[in-house]
């Protein structure tokens, strides 16, 4: 085997993939989002909790604004990559708000781009995508028919947790939608997730000051209702995104890689190159 056979078999198993800073030739062959999928294994990323959310947040953008430009093999790879996600969620029962989403806005755009056919650009047989909104549309039954299961556990309960800790669970989190979720467990729980510090908190994490007075939501006794304010300024502005895990780009390689597998790095100080990488900055680093 050739020297040059014995290298690239060797980089090819790597869990990192280099992102060319110019639009060339071959980073159009090379560095593309079905590429960036095999060699992040994002097929694995979903098995890890701490990676779930951000997989599925960067599969419900490009389903927004990217399906037109996805080649073949990464459209095959992007629906693989939802199958394992919408059967991880009906074995698991993990976070079904979430992928319902993500579906509602693929079946949505869906619809659009193949009605419109002839006027946009879909790569693929029409009757390909038509088969695949059917599965969508199936899924969405299925998530829909979702029966959330009690395990039954004669051990301590979220019940069992006093007072201060089942308050500072709710403050940890980032997302109105799961403090009302966990809100519908007991009455104690929801007594809690109706606090005004509580979303006055939330508010003030996700937005400005100045987005407060643009708009204010007075209760019927004139104070603010933080709660209806939250979800006001939510369809106004970006909120701010957490996530356990996120992909990091060195900016001293131009690597792209999941942290705990890291990459060949050749700067003398390796983390002070490395900055996190948004699913928004994600695919915003393979648009050309």
């Amino acid at each position: 085997m050739s020297l040059f056979l014995v290298l690239f078999s060797g980089f090819y198993r790597e869990n990192w993939i280099y992102v060319h800073k110019e639009s060339t030739r071959e980073r159009h062959g090379y560095c593309t989002l079905g590429e960036a999928f095999n060699r992040l294994d994002f097929s694995s990323a979903i098995q890890d909790i701490r990676r779930f959310n951000y997989v599925v947040k960067l599969l419900q953008l490009i389903a927004k604004s990217q399906l037109t430009s996805l080649s073949g093999a990464a459209q095959k790879n992007y629906f693989n990559i939802l199958d394992k996600i919408v059967q991880k969620v009906l074995e698991d029962q993990y976070n079904p708000r979430l992928i319902k989403d993500l579906l509602q806005d693929l079946s949505s755009t869906l619809c659009m781009l193949i009605r419109s056919v002839g006027k946009s650009v879909l790569v693929g047989n029409i009757n390909i995508w038509i088969c695949r909104l059917e599965t969508i549309l199936m899924w969405q039954q299925q998530l829909s028919n979702l029966q959330m299961t009690k395990h039954i556990n004669n051990g301590l309960t979220l019940s069992d947790l006093p007072l201060h800790m089942l308050n500072n669970i709710l403050h940890r989190f980032s997302d109105g939608w799961d403090i009302i979720t966990l809100g519908q467990v007991t009455p104690t729980l929801y007594m809690l997730s109706e606090d005004r510090q509580l979303w006055k908190k939330l508010c003030q994490y996700h937005f400005a000051e100045k987005q407060f007075c643009r708009h204010l939501v007075l209760s019927e006794k004139g104070h603010i209702d933080w709660k209806l304010m939250y979800f006001a300024l939510q369809k106004c502005y970006p909120i701010k995104e957490q996530y356990g895990d996120t992909l990091q780009f060195c900016r001293h390689c131009s690597i792209l890689f999941w942290k705990d597998t890291g990459h060949p790095c050749t700067a003398n100080d390796p983390t002070g190159c490395f900055t996190p990488v948004s699913p928004q900055h994600f695919i915003d680093l393979f648009k050309f």
